[in-house]
């Protein structure tokens, strides 16, 4: 049984797991993934040598976004169990060695949060300034330009008060005012209702969306050559703007300063999600350098595209994080529940799946991993009958949505619903997904699984992959290549990232090959490298020499 991680910066370099809840494990027969079906499959997320789990939003929610309108901070939804059944996870996660953060939606409530309705109800209440209101123009339109992410303006008339209310989302999740000191004190008494119960720390939803703009002012055109699908789907016109008001505000850190301070008491450490595909890298710099704000910010630079990723673009990707960036901490993954899983994103096959891989453990930074990625899931088809969400409704056909990667988990191939329930689940499971369920991938020795597991260990065996510099990023063609470092060892890691195979140079020095479990192989006599198709080499610097 594994010690917990007690280190200050047990966070650095982790390989953390998200969970969603209802998509995991089903124990009640309802069809949705719960809490005591975490607990059931904790150990499979310990076997693969991760350090901590991500669980995303399990709280008291009418579920109009699935969790991320929160309708009470401070209980779990009945769908998912209860609060004792959450302190079973705490109690089952640490027992086997796991830290756990759970996925705080600071941003925004459901609009049936009392604080909400209590808010609405008239402009002279003691929650009046919870939210962001605002009075109509004169001729009785939004205050400004603003969009919300999921389509159309992000502003609703109410009757009530007779003014817009800010939505940067659906329009059930109204934008808390985090100018009010109440609502940041609040806030801070729900991060530490959650510590107190033991937690280790946060995701924290859309963080750079807490505050706006006081002045409300139009949001800029954004040039069409400037526009990009990463922050929205192509076909929203959320892209037609450049967002320097109505998020990025510069006083937010001032916020994740006291958040910061809170979890200290705790050890406790958060990844910050900045959603933004214009500034999002220096943003990441901004609320993680020094020692004051978030230890990790999620970078959605390898959660994006539809192409594998080119040796160039990774080599951009560091260049630019060095650039604008260099003091703080990335949190690098490839899926999660908002973005077509990357086995089909990319259309991988074993041999480049494998490579991805160990690519992601080589990387400086912490790690996330989507459920469902160790077993080689692909993306589902669905259709337009089957989808739940909102988003995917709102753009169909030119989006689908986000339930392609929110299917079940699947745990046994021949059981009904892959094991993930007795009755049928709130999305279906993928005929294809059955053969990859864990009881086959266990006793087949080419299954994905047992790669991510070594990579895993890779990665932990070796301190200058978890918190070591990265340097000398350099892109070959097809090959990229680095060292990471630090002071008790160096590695250089090359990568072919294409179907054919390449011969590169090796640079002087004693080197010695690792990673003969990944793949990797040794250079020839004349130091260069001929490395297959989806092949890595990675290579130890022998007796601490360096380069010179």
């Amino acid at each position: 049984m594994n010690l917990l991680n007690k280190a200050p910066d047990w966070w650095r370099g982790a390989v953390i797991y998200q969970i969603y809840p209802r998509s995991f494990q089903d124990t009640n027969g309802d069809g949705v993934g719960d809490l005591l079906g975490i607990v059931q499959r904790l150990p499979h997320v310990a076997s693969l040598g991760a350090d901590a789990v991500w669980i995303s939003p399990f709280f008291t929610s009418p579920m109009k976004d699935f969790g991320y309108d929160i309708s009470d901070y401070c209980d779990v939804d009945p769908m998912f169990g209860s609060l004792a059944d959450f302190d079973q996870v705490i109690a089952t996660a640490h027992a086997l060695g796991l830290k756990v953060l759970i996925d705080l939606v600071l941003s925004h409530t459901s609009d049936q949060h009392p604080w909400f309705k209590e808010s609405r109800s008239s402009r002279e209440n003691a929650k009046a300034d919870w939210y962001v209101w605002a009075d109509p123009r004169p001729d009785g339109t939004p205050p400004n330009n603003w969009l919300s992410i999921f389509g159309g303006p992000a502003w609703q008339w109410d009757s009530r008060r007779e003014q817009y209310y800010l939505h940067n989302f659906l329009t059930a999740q109204p934008d808390l005012n985090f100018h009010s000191m109440e609502v940041q004190q609040e806030l801070l008494a729900v991060a530490k209702f959650w510590l107190d119960r033991g937690v280790d720390g946060f995701r924290l939803d859309t963080i750079n969306f807490y505050m706006h703009d006081a002045e409300l002012r139009d949001n800029p055109a954004l040039p069409p050559a400037e526009r990009n699908d990463q922050t929205a789907p192509k076909v929203n016109p959320y892209n037609h703007q450049r967002h320097i008001h109505d998020k990025n505000h510069p006083r937010n850190v001032e916020f994740l300063r006291k958040l910061r301070t809170l979890m200290n008491g705790y050890n406790a450490a958060a990844v910050g999600e900045v959603g933004d595909s214009q500034r999002g890298l220096e943003i990441l710099g901004e609320y993680t350098s020094g020692d004051d704000k978030m230890q990790m910010s999620y970078a959605f630079e390898l959660l994006s595209g539809h192409a594998p990723l080119k040796a160039s673009f990774i080599k951009d990707t560091f260049d630019h994080l060095e650039r604008v960036a260099a003091e703080g901490w990335a949190c690098w993954a490839y899926s999660n529940h908002d973005v077509v899983r990357h086995i089909t994103r990319w259309g991988l096959n074993p041999a480049s799946s494998r490579l991805y891989a160990t690519l992601l453990m080589c990387l400086k930074g912490s790690i996330c991993l989507y459920q469902g990625e160790e077993l080689g899931l692909p993306e589902a088809e669905l259709s337009y009958e089957d989808l739940q969400d909102p988003y995917g409704k709102e753009f169909w056909p030119e989006f689908k949505g986000r339930d392609g990667c929110r299917t079940p988990m699947v745990w046994r191939k021949d059981a009904a619903y892959g094991g993930f329930s007795s009755a049928k689940p709130w999305l279906p499971v993928p005929p294809a997904h059955y053969n990859l369920a864990p009881d086959a991938a266990e006793v087949d020795p080419a299954a994905l699984i047992h790669h991510y597991r070594r990579a895993i260990a890779f990665r932990h065996h070796h301190s200058a992959l978890k918190a070591g510099e990265m340097t000398q990023v350099l892109a070959q063609g097809d090959v990229l290549s680095f060292h990471r470092l630090n002071e008790s060892e160096e590695i250089l890691c090359f990568f072919n990232l294409s179907d054919h195979p390449v011969d590169t140079a090796v640079p002087a020095g004693d080197w010695v090959t690792i990673g003969g479990e990944l793949g990797s192989i040794r250079p020839r006599p004349d130091h260069t490298l001929h490395l297959g198709p989806w092949q890595p080499s990675l290579l130890l610097l022998n007796r601490g020499a360096r380069i010179g």
